[in-house]
């Protein structure tokens, strides 16, 4: 069981920002980082790695099969037991898949048959494949943006949109935590998004997109909140 002090000096010790696309850097190093997440539990910090392993694609072998990217998504999601992260998971899957399906119709691909890629919008992708945005314009009021500028072949404005999109989603879950380990890890993967655009250039970003698409995972079993396949 965590200490509720240790968690409170924790998320107190975190500097915050509000300037993802000016600055930088994230607000401290990874170093830093690491050196505060040491207080926590030996069970916390091993939902923490679960949950950036399967999350960073930067933790993906660009020869990772489909299988093993959803083998590995499926594990994570059943070895996250808080709530709030589990359901965090999952949205962050709808977005890559939502956004995998329209690279994949850009190439000139047909509707995949059954499901595609994971999460909750598995089966209504391919049953809306003609309709620009999927019919997805109201839970995920970006794709239209999101369709544009891949269209017009900006790569890195796809990267911020979609990192805006990815933060503001986590700021959302934030504001019901405050000084748990839900606040932490929340911390935690907002810091990767600072770092991601950090590091970001055109030709990284045109290459990541590339890889997402060919990780579609089409034809993969939809995965819900339980974690289990339909």
């Amino acid at each position: 069981m965590s200490d509720p002090d240790a968690y409170i000096a924790l998320i107190s010790s975190l500097p915050g920002s509000e300037r993802l696309f000016i600055a930088k850097q994230p607000p401290l190093s990874r170093l830093r980082l690491d050196r505060r997440l040491t207080a926590l539990t030996a069970e916390d910090a091993r939902v923490l790695k679960v949950l950036e392993h399967a999350l960073n694609w930067s933790d993906y072998d660009m020869d990772v099969t489909d299988a093993q990217a959803i083998e590995r998504c499926k594990e994570a999601l059943g070895d996250i037991p808080q709530s709030t992260l589990r359901e965090l998971f999952v949205e962050r899957l709808d977005l890559r898949t939502a956004v995998a399906a329209l690279r994949l119709r850009k190439q000139g691909a047909g509707p995949p048959a059954g499901t595609y890629g994971m999460g909750r919008w598995a089966r209504h992708i391919p049953a809306n494949w003609t309709d620009p945005t999927f019919k997805l314009d109201g839970p995920m009021p970006w794709i239209k943006e999101a369709k544009q500028l891949l269209d017009a072949g900006d790569p890195m404005g796809l990267e911020r949109l979609l990192l805006s999109v990815s933060q503001k989603q986590l700021k959302r879950h934030a504001s019901r935590h405050y000084f748990d380990f839900e606040a932490v890890a929340i911390y935690v993967l907002i810091w990767n998004i600072f770092d991601r655009w950090a590091q970001s250039n055109a030709q990284d970003a045109a290459k990541r997109f590339e890889h997402l698409a060919q990780q579609a995972m089409a034809g993969a079993a939809e995965i819900g909140f339980d974690g289990a396949s339909a």
